[in-house]
C-alpha cells in the first residue's frame, strides 16, 4: 500500500514539473475570446458594416512572378482596386511587383516574413516577423503597411497587442467569403463562393500565389465583370474601412 501511495505522489510531482517547465510565452491552443469581443472593440475586422456597395478584394502569400502579374493585369482592365498581404521574403524576391501593386492603386499589406505557424511562436517571434516584413516593404517601396493579417488568420491576446503596438490594424476576412483557392478546389468553385455570398461590406479571402495553380486568376475572370454587373466597387480595406457604418453596440476603445 505504502509503495502504491509513493508512486501516486511521485507521479504527480512529475505532472506537476511538466507543467511548470512548459514556456509561459508559448502561444495558446485557442483564442481565449470570441468574434463579438474583439470586433465591437475594433482590435479585429472580419467585414465593414456599410451601407454602400463595396466589396474588398484581398490576396495572401504573394507577390509572385507570375499569378500576381496576371492578377494586376486583369484588376486594371476592371478598374478594381485590391489589398495584397504579402509576405516578406517573398517581397525581397520581387520588390518590383510590390512597387507596381501600390502605383496602381492597391495596397500593400503585413502578412508575416515566412508564413509560419504563429501559435508555435514566442512573442519575441511573432514580433520578428512582423517588422522584417515591415521593413522589407519599405526597402520596396519607401512605405510600410498599416494592416496586418496573420498566417491562417490565428490570433491571441498577445499578438493583438503586439499588432497596436507597431500601429497595425488586424484584419482577417468574412467568414463566408472564404475560397479556399489555395486548395485549388476548381475555376467555378471559386467563383460561385464570391457571387452566391456577395454582399456589401465583405472582405474575400483569396491568394496570388498557390503552386502551380492559375485557378485563383480564372475565377476573377467570372467574378470581377459580374460584380461590376451588380453594381458593387471593388476597394482597398483601408478605403472599405472608410465608409463603416458603426453599430450601435460598437465598443470605440482608445489607444
Amino acid at each position: 500500500m505504502r509503495l502504491k501511495t509513493a508512486s501516486c505522489i511521485a507521479l504527480c510531482l512529475s505532472f506537476t514539473f511538466l507543467i511548470q517547465s512548459v514556456p509561459t510565452d508559448a502561444a495558446p491552443a485557442a483564442n481565449l475570446r470570441g468574434r463579438e469581443y474583439y470586433e465591437e472593440r475594433g482590435d479585429i475586422v472580419w467585414e465593414v458594416p456599410t451601407e454602400e456597395k463595396y466589396i474588398a478584394l484581398t490576396f495572401d502569400d504573394g507577390p509572385d512572378e507570375k499569378q500576381t502579374l496576371l492578377i494586376l493585369d486583369l484588376l486594371s482592365q476592371y478598374h478594381a482596386k485590391a489589398t495584397f498581404f504579402v509576405v516578406g521574403d517573398r517581397v525581397e524576391r520581387y520588390p518590383e511587383i510590390v512597387r507596381r501593386e501600390l502605383a496602381e492603386g492597391h495596397e500593400v499589406a503585413n502578412h508575416s516574413y515566412t508564413h509560419p505557424a504563429f501559435q508555435r511562436l514566442s512573442s519575441g517571434s511573432m514580433e520578428e516577423e512582423l517588422n522584417r516584413t515591415q521593413e522589407a516593404v519599405f526597402k520596396a517601396t519607401g512605405t510600410r503597411p498599416i494592416l496586418f493579417r496573420p498566417p491562417g488568420g490565428y490570433y491571441n491576446e498577445r499578438l493583438i497587442s503586439l499588432s497596436k503596438l507597431h500601429h497595425l490594424q488586424m484584419v482577417l476576412w468574412s467568414w463566408h467569403q472564404d475560397t479556399k483557392d489555395w486548395r485549388s478546389p476548381g475555376v467555378q468553385v471559386i467563383a460561385n463562393k464570391v457571387l452566391d455570398n456577395a454582399r456589401s461590406g465583405d472582405i474575400v479571402l483569396m491568394h496570388d500565389f498557390v503552386h502551380r495553380s492559375s485557378q485563383t486568376y480564372e475565377a476573377l475572370r467570372i467574378i470581377l465583370p459580374e460584380l461590376k454587373r451588380r453594381g458593387y466597387s471593388l476597394v482597398t480595406v483601408s478605403e472599405l474601412l472608410s465608409h463603416k457604418v458603426a453599430p450601435k453596440n460598437h465598443i470605440k476603445v482608445s489607444y
